[in-house]
């Protein structure tokens, strides 16, 4: 008899490991006042960018995320159910904490989230200082490319969200706005205006370029070399259908004809 139900149990179901495509949302502010009015300008043009995907929330870059950073050593308090009732609002649906105090992991399972333990979207090595920290959120779209080993990007990317393509290519096929990154361990094709930064070989591939049809990038990178704003682009590729590649260490831009 427990041979045959173990049978019936094995046909019914299986348990496999599985990759899958997850939003992080990087708390900078525990005050979800100012959290909400960040994301209602952060998404007002674009209201349905989400369609319900399953989201992550960071508390990693929160005060006191490591008991160090609040007068008493202790982690900030948060309102899981609220938070999880003004990231539905705009059509997110939480599923998981990460990057918490065991205070706070508790809280959020009782508020029926999970906790998670995974990993950051790796920062590009030689990244320029990063500067203060805004209350807003930053969104992060960290996406395994399919077998294809492309990862298309067929919407927008607003400021504060990112785009990290690992270990493939990513192909964006709208504009790049200021503030936003696009990552990929390979290639960074945009075929719209670039105005954000723009990451390729984020784990060091030499050989990986950067593709757009307009030009106007606030940072590139290949391989940890990048350039920023602050030294304009050269006149032959401003606003320009260009590439960008790497020659012995140095950023190398040429115009597409």
């Amino acid at each position: 008899m427990a041979d045959a139900s173990a049978a019936r149990t094995q046909a019914v179901f299986e348990f496999k490991s599985a990759t899958l495509p997850l939003i992080a949302v990087i708390l900078k502010t525990a005050d979800l006042g100012v959290l909400s009015e960040a994301l209602d300008a952060q998404l007002a043009d674009s209201p349905d960018f989400f369609e319900h995907e399953p989201v992550v929330i960071d508390l990693s870059q929160l005060p006191g995320a490591d008991g160090s950073d609040t007068p008493d050593g202790d982690a900030v308090e948060i309102d899981f159910p609220m938070l999880r009732e003004l990231l539905a609002r705009h059509q997110t649906q939480p599923i998981a904490v990460r990057g918490g105090t065991d205070a706070q992991h508790a809280q959020a399972r009782a508020a029926g989230l999970s906790v998670a333990a995974m990993p950051v979207a790796p920062a590009p090595r030689q990244a320029p200082p990063a500067a203060a920290p805004s209350p807003a959120p930053q969104i992060v779209r960290e996406v395994p490319v399919p077998a294809s080993g492309t990862l298309v990007i067929d919407r927008p990317l607003r400021s504060g969200q990112q785009v990290y393509a690992r270990g493939g290519d990513v192909i964006v096929l709208d504009v790049v706005s200021f503030g936003a990154e696009v990552i990929a361990d390979g290639h960074v094709h945009v075929y719209a205006p670039l105005r954000g930064k723009a990451i390729a070989g984020a784990r060091g591939n030499t050989e990986a370029r950067i593709f757009s049809t307009c030009m106007e990038a606030q940072l590139v990178a290949i391989a940890g070399i990048y350039r920023t704003s602050e030294v304009p682009l050269p006149d032959s590729v401003q606003g320009k259908a260009a590439q960008i590649r790497l020659d012995d260490q140095k950023l190398v831009f040429h115009a597409i004809e």
